[in-house]
């Protein structure tokens, strides 16, 4: 979690004197930032507790209700929150009180009385460390997205798609229930690529993935499974419901145009529908084969269809429930 840039200046003084806050408070609205002011430990904790709290903090070390050290310990306790930045101010000048204050979750401290220029200088090292802080947030965050996206579409990759469906196999397993695949080829791909160029072929099928994001239940997983094609999970849902979805995907992906920089193309696709019910229960890799089965068919029959699986040809052992799940590769 990053702090929110509008609040980044923002700090908190914590003390209970009214004298020393106020003089700290104008010394602090002077060098640019805005100050929220707590009266006691309590207030404090109640401030940094809530979700945009000021991401810097001077606490007095001693205060009614809750001293320094103890908001800082019970802050950092706090699950999910964005780092705060904290500063103790003492007239301890002990080691062993000033170690203790650090373990209690200080990040700095100063003794009392301060000298503004130190004060300033040490909040200006709190919003480098904020700002490293967000940068490997974000960094973390983009590498956990290119882990589970395709890059080009934007939409989850194929290790997520087999993932979801091993999840609802197990999740039939445990409690009943249904639910479906769809196997989905873009029509024609490779003519795009090879007389409009690459380019357009990339921009056909991030729309096409649009569309198909758009044309699914929320709770349905739509992933990139390899070149033009698609794999859609349908959790609770039979082989005529499955069929239904895809074919609103279908209609999605043809309803209009595709706007490329080498002109218009006309997209459509090819679908393979198969589920595992109740009473049919599949393993996940006989029903991807059978969806894959399905989706030749579409194709043989002139495309721009769906089709449904045909149950006849899962072998016996496809119904085993502890078949092992669909890796990805």
């Amino acid at each position: 979690m990053t702090q929110n840039s509008k609040v980044r200046n923002q700090v908190l003084i914590a003390d209970d004197d009214p004298l020393s806050r106020r003089m700290l408070e104008a010394f602090l609205a002077k060098s640019g930032y805005r100050v929220v002011t707590a009266v006691d430990g309590v207030d404090a904790l109640r401030i940094l507790s809530a979700e945009d709290s000021p991401p810097l903090a001077i606490l007095d070390w001693m205060m009614p209700g809750l001293e320094g050290p103890q908001v800082c310990e019970r802050v950092r306790a706090l699950p999910e929150r964005a780092y705060v930045y904290i500063l103790l101010l003492t007239a301890r000048n002990d080691k062993q009180d000033l170690l203790n204050g650090l373990q209690s979750g200080a990040d700095d401290y100063l003794t009392k009385p301060f000298d503004a220029q130190e004060l300033r200088a040490r909040l200006h090292v709190g919003q480098r460390i904020l700002d490293l802080q967000d940068s490997l947030i974000a960094a973390r965050e983009e590498m956990r997205f290119h882990a589970t996206h395709d890059l080009l579409t934007g939409i989850d990759n194929r290790s997520v798609a087999i993932d979801a469906m091993n999840r609802e196999s197990s999740r039939q397993a445990r409690d009943g229930g249904s639910f479906g695949v769809v196997l989905l080829d873009l029509d024609h791909f490779k003519n795009v690529n090879d007389t409009l160029g690459h380019l357009a072929g990339d921009a056909v099928l991030k729309e096409s993935a649009r569309r198909m994001k758009l044309a699914v239940r929320p709770y349905d997983t739509v992933g990139r499974y390899g070149g033009e094609e698609f794999l859609v999970v349908a959790p609770s849902s039979n082989g005529d419901g499955t069929l239904v979805l895809a074919e609103r995907i279908r209609e999605a992906i043809q309803s209009t145009l595709v706007t490329t920089q080498a002109g218009e193309v006309r997209v459509t696709a090819s679908c393979g529908v198969a589920a595992s019910t109740e009473s049919n229960r599949l393993d996940t890799h006989t029903l991807l084969r059978l969806a894959d089965e399905a989706l030749y068919r579409a194709k043989q029959r002139g495309r721009n269809r769906s089709e449904l699986a045909a149950y006849e040809s899962a072998i016996p052992s496809a119904l085993a429930p502890d078949a092992a799940p669909v890796k990805s590769l």
